[in-house]
């Protein structure tokens, strides 16, 4: 059952795959050059670098006038027919020899303190995520933060106004997909801290009611919904997010207390949001 699972997930990989590869298989179909040759090695190990199956695996990829041979070692059968696969549907490739070996057990190729490409991509899209959430924040005009993160540590400096923004930032952080650690060298200031909004492109972020500015809910909404996503501790598939004037109601399943707490704290600190109502969140 393990194996036809995971066989699933691979299948679907590929099919993914396929359709990045037609996007970027714009080379020319005419007679392969050496430069040919060099793109294409270049998009198959790039593509094994993104792929959670193969990233850390040993892999040498060689293209000769669009004849592929993989060498090297994987642990287990389906990571060695994917690598195949992927070597197959690059734009220009006529045959792949497989000379990959299966070994079980085989160890991670990690042992490098460097980055690879796939960790550089893993830890860009962290620290975007937790740049967003705090944009996204009642925070973003209170705060000065600077988000670093290598191999899924993350590092929080700059100036917040209080210990309780120092909190909640870092919570922010540990509760993003992906995050391994948090380091917290935020400092409280001295003296206040006042940014300008900044405005969120695409999107109309302020509307006048009542003689007060607030966010639009459509923009509220969205936010909120966003946000669950970049959560590692939110279902963010099982939950609906509606708000009116500012008040949003969350309704859906969730799997514990410590769920609904969060989805209720992250909610509430959208700029915009009055009040949250979960009355309709229900246990699973």
């Amino acid at each position: 059952m393990r194996i036809k699972s995971q066989k699933t997930s691979v299948a679907s990989y590929i099919a993914l795959l396929f359709s990045t590869s037609t996007l970027l298989g714009a080379a020319s179909a005419n007679s392969l050059t050496e430069q040919d040759d060099t793109w294409q090695e270049a998009q198959i190990w790039t593509t094994y670098q993104i792929s959670p199956y193969l990233r850390n695996s040993h892999i040498e990829v060689k293209v000769e006038d669009g004849d592929v041979t993989l060498n090297g070692s994987v642990s287990q059968d389906t990571n060695r027919e994917l690598a195949e696969a992927i070597a197959s549907g690059i734009a220009g490739i006529k045959s792949v020899d497989n000379q990959i070996e299966v070994v079980e057990n085989d160890k991670p190729n990690n042992a490098s303190i460097e980055r690879n490409y796939a960790q550089m991509v893993d830890d860009a899209s962290i620290t975007s995520a937790i740049n967003s959430k705090i944009l996204w924040s009642k925070l973003s005009d209170t705060t000065e933060t600077n988000i670093d993160t290598y191999q899924s540590k993350v590092t929080l400096t700059g100036l917040v106004s209080s210990q309780e923004d120092s909190d909640t930032i870092n919570a922010m952080s540990q509760h993003t997909k992906g995050v391994i650690s948090v380091a917290n060298q935020l400092v409280i200031s001295d003296e206040p801290i006042s940014i300008s909004k900044k405005k969120d492109p695409g999107t109309e972020e302020f509307e006048e009611k009542k003689g007060h500015s607030m966010l639009a809910d459509g923009w509220i909404t969205t936010k909120i919904k966003s946000t669950y996503m970049y959560s590692s501790n939110v279902d963010s598939g099982q939950i609906t997010v509606n708000t009116t004037d500012g008040i949003v109601v969350l309704e859906g399943t969730i799997k514990d207390g410590a769920e609904r707490a969060l989805a209720i704290a992250l909610a509430r600190n959208i700029r915009g949001v009055k009040s949250v109502t979960s009355d309709k969140l229900v246990l699973l």
